[in-house]
C-alpha cells in the first residue's frame, strides 16, 4: 500500500537577497503551482536574511519576510536553508548550524565548498539531511546532478572545461574583434560580465574554486585551491591569436582534471585546443564541460554558467529535490552518496603535453640556433619552429614560435629559465599547453 502524500509546505529560508536570491523568488513565484506538483506539497518562503532591512530589493521580496536575525531565519519552523550570500563567513557557520539542527541546505557558495566542502558533506551525511549545491558550478547547467547521479555507475577519467564567462568572453572578443585584452575587459566590464575588480576571474582563481568542486564528485578527492595550479589569462595577446589561428588552434581558459590511478591532476590555465575541438566554439559567456567515462566516452554539457535565471534554475531544482527527500521521509541519501578521500596531486611539473612557445628576441644571427639548443639540452624535441618579422604588440623585438612534440613540462620549464638569461631575450618566455580535447 502507497504512502499518502504529507500536503503540509516546506518552509524555507533564504541567506541572502541579491541577484541570484531574487531569481530564486522570482521562479518559486511564477512556477508556484508546477513546483508543488513535483514536490508534493507547496514551497513556502518563510524568512529572508540580509544585512540591512531598509536597503530596496527585488518586488517579489516581501517586506515581512525581511530580517536581520539569525535566529529567525533558523527557527524551528524552517525545513531548508537556502544559501546565496556568498562568502566563507558567517555562511559556514550558519550552514553548520542548519546542519546540527537537522534543515536540509541549498548552498550556490563555491567559495565555500573548494575549502570546506568534504567536511560539509561529511557533516550533512552524519546528520542525516540533504546538501546540495548544484548552482556552485556552472550556473545552470546541471554538472553536479550529472556527476553525482547520472554518472554513478561510472568512472570518470577526465574532465575539461571552460567554467568562467568572464574568461571566455574576454578571449572571444580578442580573438573575433581582433582587440587588446585591455579593451575586452573593458567590454566585459560595461556588459556587467566583469567585476570592476576582476581579479578572481581573469586570474584563475574563480574556475579552480569550481574545479575543486567538480573534484569531490568525478574523482572523490579532497581538493584545496591552494593545491590546484593556477593561471589566467593577462599576458594572452594579440600576437598569440595569430600564431594559433595560424596553427589551427584556438585559445581558451580550462579547467583540467585527470585521474591518473594512484594520483589525479588538476590545473587551471589558458590552453591551445584545435578549431575543430567541441569547446572550440562555446563562445561569449557561456560555460561548457566536457566529461569522459570509462564506460560512457564523452559528454558535453553547455549553457549559461552565471546570471540571476540560470543559477535560480540550479538553486531551485536542488530544493525541489531536498523537499522531496524531506516529504518522503529519507532526507541525505543524495548527500551519503559523495564519498571523498585524501588523493596526491601530480606535480604539473610531471604532465605531459605538447607546448606552444614564444620568445620575443633581438633581431640579430645565432638567436634561433641557441633557443633551439637550449631546448635540445633539456631534451625538449621541436616540432615547428617560425621566425616573423617585427609585431606591433612587440615592437622593439621579434617573435619566434616553436610548437613542442610531446614531453613533460618540467625539463621544458628547465629550458625556458635558461634561456631567459640569455642577453637576447627581451621578456619573459612564453607557455601555454595544447591541450587534445
Amino acid at each position: 500500500m502507497s504512502k499518502e502524500r504529507i500536503k503540509f509546505p516546506v518552509r524555507i529560508g533564504l541567506l541572502g537577497c541579491g541577484t541570484v536570491g531574487g531569481g530564486v523568488i522570482r521562479l518559486i513565484q511564477d512556477n508556484q503551482e508546477y513546483l508543488t506538483s513535483r514536490v508534493g506539497a507547496p514551497l513556502e518562503i518563510r524568512r529572508v536574511l540580509v544585512r540591512d532591512a531598509e536597503k530596496d530589493r527585488v518586488p517579489e521580496c516581501r517586506r515581512e519576510w525581511i530580517t536581520t536575525d539569525v535566529d529567525e531565519v533558523l527557527s524551528k519552523d524552517i525545513d531548508v536553508l537556502v544559501e546565496v550570500m556568498g562568502g566563507e563567513e558567517p555562511a559556514k557557520s550558519l550552514i553548520e548550524r542548519a546542519i546540527r539542527e537537522g534543515k536540509g541546505v541549498v548552498t550556490a557558495n563555491k567559495l565555500l565548498l573548494s575549502k570546506h566542502g568534504p567536511g560539509l558533506v561529511r557533516m550533512a551525511s552524519d546528520h542525516g539531511v540533504d546538501l546540495a549545491f548544484e548552482a556552485s558550478v556552472g550556473g545552470g547547467i546541471p554538472i553536479i546532478r550529472t556527476l553525482r547521479e547520472a554518472l554513478t555507475s561510472d568512472w570518470v577519467e577526465s574532465v575539461h572545461g571552460i567554467l568562467n564567462g568572464t574568461c571566455n568572453y574576454i578571449l572571444t572578443r580578442m580573438r573575433d574583434g581582433k582587440v587588446a585584452f585591455d579593451v575586452a575587459l573593458a567590454e566585459a566590464q560595461a556588459k556587467g560580465y566583469a567585476e570592476a575588480d576582476p581579479t578572481l576571474d581573469v586570474d584563475g582563481h574563480d574556475a579552480a574554486q569550481k574545479l575543486c568542486v567538480i573534484s569531490m564528485l568525478a574523482f572523490g578527492a579532497n581538493v584545496h585551491e591552494v593545491d590546484v595550479p593556477v593561471e589566467g589569462i593577462r599576458r594572452i595577446d594579440q600576437l598569440d591569436f595569430r600564431f594559433a589561428e595560424r596553427f589551427g588552434y584556438t585559445i581558451k581558459h580550462l579547467v583540467i582534471g585527470r585521474d591518473l590511478g594512484e594520483r589525479i591532476a588538476l590545473r587551471v590555465h589558458p590552453a591551445l585546443i584545435g578549431k575543430t575541438s567541441v569547446l572550440a566554439n562555446i563562445d561569449g559567456v557561456l560555460n561548457g564541460v566536457l566529461i569522459v567515462g570509462r564506460g560512457l566516452g564523452p559528454c558535453l554539457l553547455v549553457g549559461r554558467g552565471a546570471g540571476d535565471m540560470p543559477t535560480a534554475v540550479s538553486v531551485v531544482a536542488d530544493i525541489v529535490d531536498v523537499a522531496r527527500s524531506k516529504i518522503g521521509g529519507e532526507p541525505g541519501l543524495s548527500t551519503r552518496g559523495i564519498q571523498t578521500a585524501d588523493r596526491p596531486l601530480a606535480p604539473i611539473t610531471e604532465v605531459e603535453s605538447r607546448f606552444y612557445l614564444r620568445f620575443d628576441v633581438e633581431d640579430r644571427p645565432g638567436v634561433l640556433g641557441k633557443i633551439a639548443s637550449g631546448l635540445g639540452d633539456a631534451g625538449v624535441s621541436i616540432e615547428q619552429m617560425v621566425q616573423e618579422g617585427r609585431a606591433a604588440e612587440v615592437s622593439d623585438a621579434v617573435p619566434v614560435l616553436i610548437i613542442t612534440h610531446s614531453c613533460r613540462e618540467g625539463p621544458v620549464r628547465d629550458a625556458l629559465d635558461a634561456i631567459a638569461r640569455e642577453g637576447f631575450m627581451r621578456g619573459q618566455p612564453r607557455l601555454l599547453r595544447i591541450e587534445d580535447v
